[in-house]
């Protein structure tokens, strides 16, 4: 006889109110993707399924800009594929020579720790970047074989350049591992010719789908330094070489790894069909436009931009300075509750000093920035009229 009762609350349908998600992340995702979602399951082995898989990884290829044939989507949001990277990458006494300018060099960090890997840590002020200079004299003074660098860290809303970084990297015999989850689709970004060793992305920012599936690329050299571990690959789930024969990208007939998240593979198959559609040269001038669009109406509102550096500023997600005097919560919070509009605060070292406005894939459009405008100012009028 069942102890526990039933649950109340799984007695009722769920509740879906429409919001107009205008934060760092996840996006409203398009109609067509929220439909592919709901397409009847197959096998995770099927061959229609297999077809889907590589239909997925050229997308990839097209979005990241490679030929890497280890080309894939992790089974799991950002944070899988971080993982993946740092456990694929990582072997005890390794050093590692992180990037940290917000939360996610730090998070990476952490991830080359609990691999027993040796972090040393170049840091900069949220806000900043890291200029070429900055990081060969870290290549220099600490040797790693594996550098992380941030593309688009969303908590601090900056635009970290890429260009060299492989380059530089590859002179000092370093390996470079890329998150652009904020930023992969919204700004270019170029593996190959870049030099980028492994780059990761998650599903839910510019491509506009659920999280679950997260686009990764390991490069000729980096899968050289994974052949070539003295030590087993601590995570199964993760391991590349696993990963890499279900995926269909080591020539070998596809074994049983895990089963796939088949609706997520739908979705994000979906989406890299929406950004081939548009193409990469059309979605990245789109997100530069409307982030213009952002920033001009920003400083129509007196309000005053995170990043000082117009070059260092990331299109897809924008830093506002909160006023003084200016609660910023319950600025976001009218928004929320009048309007069904999503505006964050900070996350880290900027916590309750911005808001944070996203500006990913779907969302990107003039109409969204209007009506983000529109609570801001409202919701900053309401707190000065309440201090009369």
């Amino acid at each position: 006889m069942a102890v526990i009762p039933v649950p109340e609350r799984l007695l009722h349908p769920m509740e879906f109110p429409r919001k107009l998600l205008m934060g760092p992340g996840p996006a409203n995702a398009p109609p067509r993707v929220l439909a592919a979602g709901a397409l009847p399951l197959l096998g995770h082995l099927h061959p229609e399924f297999v077809q889907i898989m590589d239909d997925c990884k050229s997308g990839i290829q097209y979005a990241f800009q490679t030929e890497n044939p280890v080309t894939l989507a992790i089974s799991g949001t950002g944070h899988a594929a971080m993982e993946a990277a740092c456990c694929n990458l990582v072997e005890a006494g390794d050093v590692v020579l992180v990037l940290c300018a917000g939360i996610w060099g730090h998070r990476f960090a952490d991830m080359v720790d609990r691999h027993d890997g040796v972090v040393k840590k170049l840091n900069k002020p949220a806000g900043e970047t890291f200029s070429l200079s900055d990081i060969e004299q870290g290549l220099r003074a600490h040797n790693p074989k594996l550098l992380f660098v941030t593309h688009g860290e969303s908590s601090s809303t900056t635009l970290q350049s890429l260009e060299g970084i492989g380059k530089l990297c590859h002179k000092f015999g370093c390996l470079v591992v890329v998150d652009s989850v904020a930023a992969l689709g919204g700004v270019p970004l170029l593996q190959d010719a870049w030099e980028l060793d492994v780059v990761y992305t998650g599903g839910q920012k510019v491509l506009s789908c659920p999280p679950g599936a997260s686009p990764i690329s390991f490069g000729p050299a980096a899968m050289k330094k994974v052949k070539s571990r003295k030590t087993k690959i601590r995570s199964f789930y993760l391991d590349i070489n696993e990963l890499a024969n279900y995926w269909g990208c080591d020539g070998q007939p596809r074994r049983y790894h895990h089963t796939g998240p088949i609706s997520n593979i739908y979705t994000l198959r979906e989406a890299l069909s929406i950004l081939a559609e548009e193409t990469l040269a059309k979605c990245w001038e789109r997100h530069a436009k409307c982030a213009a669009l952002l920033h001009d109406g920003l400083r129509q509102l007196g309000l005053e931009l995170f990043v000082k550096n117009p070059e260092c500023r990331l299109p897809t997600v924008t830093g506002i300075v909160v006023p003084p005097g200016v609660d910023w919560k319950k600025v976001a919070d009218n928004a929320m509750a009048k309007y069904r509009v999503e505006i964050s605060g900070g996350l880290g070292a900027t916590a309750g000093k911005i808001w944070r406005v996203g500006l990913l894939g779907y969302n990107a459009e003039p109409e969204n920035v209007k009506s983000v405008l529109s609570a801001l100012k409202e919701g900053i009028t309401l707190q000065k009229k309440s201090h009369l």
